[in-house]
Formats: structure tokens, sequence, C-alpha cells
């Protein structure tokens, strides 16, 4: 994939852009300037990858020549160590480069909202529900990022009817996006005697998180009930209404919150996921549009496609979207996610490199 053109385009902009943050800093419009720094650092990032790429081909192809015309072999050796060290730089240069072309995702940087739910298999599914939601937790943790429990409720056998938690951090949403879907489990529960296997199902919706300024909710538009908070096998867990559930009558969108003592908390609680709601919503139906009119919609994400198994008899973790397995499926449980991660993020940059060239094409 020739990327050159893209390279060009984006060197392009370096006067343009230095010309106009020299002017927006006499605005003092901060906003605006962070904009502008960050696509700033990424030109300068980018020009000082592209330079040494070709300086290293540079000088491979010189130190080549050289060896076509060279006999003493103690010389020989020397340059051929010197070829192998150049060549040796140019695999992650050609990385770093294919990441730097492509623009940020506008979602990369925010807060992230994640539910797990059980879906299909009864206990089964409450207690993998359970075990992805400990997987995340773990990966986060290793991440250093900072992991806020919106909701959670365990079903009576110590699995999960449901959890909401935001991740805080560092290109959470980046990593996190694709995570969304319904997720497969395979494998034979503890309570079969017969040793069959079983396929569970978990559902997964990975959400940024919206600012309060970024979407106008009318009060007007929210049902908001309070009731008692319950607890596994549906007994109270308080004697006052502190459960929140709040109703978007526009859209139909219901959240509930009771992880909370605090009406007023749970209510907050309850507004941030129905904000992050919304915004996917928004977000979803824009993508829609451009999808049907590029006809390149390509990991969506949808929680009604099955993206991923994991195959326990087998010991495999297979993404069905982008045609990917991983093995070592209970350390990837225990948190260890970061290669699954890269892969998928390495093979949805390829996508959008190839439709960023195409769009190079066709203006």
């Amino acid at each position: 994939m020739d990327i050159q053109p893209l390279i060009e385009k984006m060197l392009s902009r370096k006067s343009h852009v230095e010309n106009e943050l020299a002017e927006v800093a006499a605005t003092n419009n901060i906003s605006k300037m962070t904009e502008l720094s960050k696509e700033h650092s990424r030109i300068v990032q980018l020009e000082t990858s592209w330079n040494r790429l070709q300086d290293c081909h540079s000088q491979i192809a010189d130190n080549k020549e050289m060896l076509q015309n060279e006999d003493d072999a103690d010389f020989c050796a020397e340059i051929q160590a010197d070829v192998d060290k150049l060549t040796a730089e140019i695999d992650p240069l050609e990385l770093s480069l294919r990441m730097l072309v492509l623009p940020p995702e506008e979602n990369d940087s925010r807060n992230t909202i994640v539910e797990i739910r059980p879906a299909a298999g009864g206990d089964e599914a409450a207690l993998f529900a359970d075990e992805l939601y400990r997987m995340y937790s773990v990966y986060a943790g290793n991440n250093g990022w900072k992991e806020e429990v919106l909701e959670h409720n365990e079903s009576d056998i110590g699995g999960l009817k449901n959890v909401q938690f935001c991740l805080q951090g560092d290109d959470v949403y980046r990593f996190m996006q694709y995570e969304s879907g319904v997720h497969r489990v395979q494998r034979i529960p503890t309570t079969e005697t017969s040793g069959r296997i079983h396929t569970s199902t978990v559902t997964v919706a990975v959400l940024p998180e919206a600012t309060e300024v970024e979407l106008d909710i009318k009060t007007e538009d929210l049902d908001i009930k309070v009731t008692r908070a319950s607890g596994p096998g549906g007994q109270s867990v308080n004697t006052t209404d502190s459960a929140v559930v709040i109703t978007h009558i526009p859209s139909g969108i219901t959240v509930q919150c009771q992880n909370e003592k605090s009406q007023h908390k749970n209510k907050a609680q309850a507004m941030r996921v129905l904000r992050s709601r919304l915004l996917e919503k928004k977000q979803k139906e824009e993508h829609e549009k451009y999808a049907a009119e590029r006809k390149s919609q390509i990991g969506t994400g949808d929680r009604s496609e099955r993206i991923r198994t994991y195959n326990f008899p087998q010991n495999r973790i297979t993404d069905h979207r982008f045609n990917l397995s991983w093995f070592n499926l209970p350390g990837m449980l225990e948190g260890n996610i970061q290669t699954m991660l890269d892969d998928i993020l390495t093979e949805t940059s390829r996508q959008r490199l190839e439709e960023e060239i195409e769009n190079i094409g066709s203006d």
C-alpha cells in the first residue's frame, strides 16, 4: 500500500498550521490552539520518521552498491552489519508513518462507558459476563486507567446481571471501541455432568462519554422515576427510594442506576449513561449516512452481530470481523489482551488507510 500521497498531503499542511497557530495565539483561543498544536506535533513526528525512512533506504542502496565492488571480507562484513541495522529500522518507521497519517478519530481521547450484560445461556452467560468484566478491569488497571463503577448487579450464583463502568485515561476509547458487540463463549460448564459443550452469549456496549455541553437534553423530554434498589433474587437492599430510572421520551432510551445509596448520585450517574447513549445514537446515525454514501461501513461494533468467540476446548479466541485468532485464552481472560487489541487496531488502520488513499484519488 503506497501511503506516500497521504504523507505528502499531510506535510504540505505544515506551514499553514504554523501560520494558524501564530494567529490563534493572539486570540487566546485555548481550544483551537490545543487542536492545532496536536496536529503540528503529528506533522513534525511524521516529517522526522519520513526523512529517516528515506535516509535508511538511501544508505542501504549505497552500502549494497559498495558490497558489489568490495573484495575485502572483513570490510564486507562491516558493511553488511550496517545494512542489517538499517533494515531493522524500516518496519517500525513504516508502522509509525501509517499511524501518523491517519487523522485521529473524534472519540479516541474520550472517557468511555462500558456496559456488560448476559444474553443467551442463563447462569453460564452470567458467569462469563463477570469474567469479561474482570478481564477489562484488570487490563484497565495495567494501563493506568481509572475505573468508576456506575452500576453493578450480581446474579444469584455470583455472576453478573449487568455492570456499567466508566474508564478514564489515555486512548481509552481508541483501544476499547471494538469490544462492542456480542461475545460468544463455548465451554463445558462446571455444573455439566455429561461433558457437553454449552454455548452462551454476552453483550458488551462501549460508549464514548458525552459532556453536558455536547447534547441539549430538555427536562421536559425526560421521564424520571425513583424506586427502591433491589439485589440478587429481587430482595430490597435498602429502605429508601434511591434507584433512578430515566427515560428519554423522544428516543425511547431508558437507563437505570441504583449503585449509590443517594438518589441524587444515582440520577447523576444515570444522566451520564443517558448522554453517552444519545451521543452513540447520534454518531451512529451520522456514520450510517456516511457509509451509505461511501458504501464502506467497517467494524461498526453493532451489538446485533456476533463479533468474537471464546472457545475453551481449543484454547482460542477468534474475532469474526477481522478473521483473527489468538491462543492462551485463560491468560487473556486475566487481562492480557494488549496483543489482541493491537492486532485489531492494525487491521482497522489498514482499512482506514485504504479509504484515505481512495479519497485522495477521487479529489
